[in-house]
């Protein structure tokens, strides 16, 4: 699931000059959307690239933007209607303006609701029938709700939450397990701003489950093609890649943020092997490495299995002595035997049992630190299909 962070920007956040400056904090943060009032879409337009949502100008049954109007992303309803108890709820609901609006040809792309009782609860789970994003909202949240919401809308619509911080934001997006698929922020803070939208992208990375494997051989070849992926984001000390010369098993190999005497620290570079090996990608995939340029994502990986995105900023490729470290990993009573090519140098390091070590002191019975995954690999996808690979 992608999660998104929308940011509240209407005219009940204040003139358009407080709108401006939070709209600015947003787009600087790198929130997903924001919802304003119809005359502000190109405003806000101007300022970056956003997908930007409008709530609904005047009569719900007409969607169209005014001539002098551009059109938003997303129309959405509810505003100074039912949505928000503006209007009376009816008691058929078939009878309902906002439904209407959503369920025309060309209408409404999604809906707004104030969750202030039980019948506002129903009256969501009926927009979100109808509706391609439902937001809620409630003054006072309550997370029963919420659960309530995500255990019956299902997958035809984005739930986004409407929350006032990156706390709020995080429970919503562990609600359940499953969570919002969003989160409607309204807050002119900009920090809290930036820590939502980091939420959100904790949120989305996936934790892998890292294994050691006993090393049976490190044994010195020839030159080759060897590749250091140099990227635009910095990593930490217990950060680095998961690489490796077969699909199935990929080593964690650190960047380089060890000062040396002789070496000063390139935090931004992974020293990653020969070309024909296999870095992992964000999206659970695999590149090759010779594959890699600027402006690709890999996954950057800590020592806990927590993964993140990082771009890559160039691909350097420069011929080296290389090492062969050979591993063994037992899985269900079999032997499965890994291998990869990394350069011989010390500012190479893998992680062992017992924590950073240089490829140049790597010996036979250490254990060293992998990603196994028991799939055969066609151009970067898992599939099943019997692959050898030695």
């Amino acid at each position: 699931m992608t999660r998104t962070v929308w940011l509240k920007a209407d005219s009940e956040v204040g003139d358009w000059e407080a709108r401006k400056r939070r709209i600015t904090a947003g787009l600087e943060a790198g929130v997903d959307w924001v919802l304003v009032d119809s005359h502000d879409v190109d405003r806000v337009r101007e300022l970056g690239a956003v997908n930007v949502a409008a709530f609904a100008n005047g009569d719900v049954h007409v969607m169209e933007a005014e001539d002098d109007e551009p059109d938003p992303d997303a129309t959405i309803v509810g505003r100074d209607g039912e949505g928000d108890g503006t209007v009376d709820l009816p008691s058929d609901l078939s009878g309902s303006a906002d439904l209407s609006a959503l369920r025309a040809e060309g209408g409404a792309d999604g809906g707004y609701v104030r969750i202030f009782d039980e019948s506002y609860e129903t009256f969501a789970e009926a927009v979100a029938t109808e509706a391609d994003y439902t937001i809620v909202v409630s003054e006072d949240w309550q997370i029963i709700p919420l659960e309530n919401l995500i255990a019956r809308v299902g997958e035809e619509t984005q739930l986004i939450a409407g929350v006032q911080t990156a706390e709020d934001a995080r429970t919503a997006y562990e609600t359940l397990e499953l969570g919002a698929d969003g989160v409607l922020l309204d807050t002119d803070d900009p920090d809290e701003i930036r820590r939502t939208v980091e939420v959100r992208d904790e949120a989305g990375r996936e934790t892998l489950e890292l294994q050691y494997a006993e090393v049976t051989a490190v044994e010195q070849t020839g030159s080759a093609d060897r590749v250091c992926i140099d990227t635009a984001n910095l990593m930490d000390h217990d950060e680095g890649m998961l690489v490796g010369s077969m699909a199935r098993g990929l080593f964690f190999v650190h960047a380089e943020t060890a000062e040396s005497p002789y070496v000063a620290s390139r935090p931004f570079r992974v020293n990653a092997g020969a070309v024909h090996a296999y870095v992992r990608t964000p999206d659970g995939g695999t590149k090759y490495l010779s594959e890699l340029q600027s402006g690709d994502e890999v996954q950057v990986v800590d020592s806990e299995g927590r993964t993140r995105e990082a771009i890559v900023g160039r691909a350097k490729i420069e011929k080296r002595p290389m090492f062969r470290i050979q591993a063994e990993l037992s899985r269900d009573g079999e032997t499965d035997r890994i291998e990869t090519l990394l350069q011989n140098a010390e500012t190479i390091k893998v992680r062992t049992r017992e924590g950073r070590k240089a490829v140049t002191d790597l010996e036979a019975g250490d254990e060293i630190a992998l990603y196994y995954e028991d799939t055969a690999r066609h151009f970067g996808e898992a599939v099943e299909e019997s692959i050898i690979e030695k």
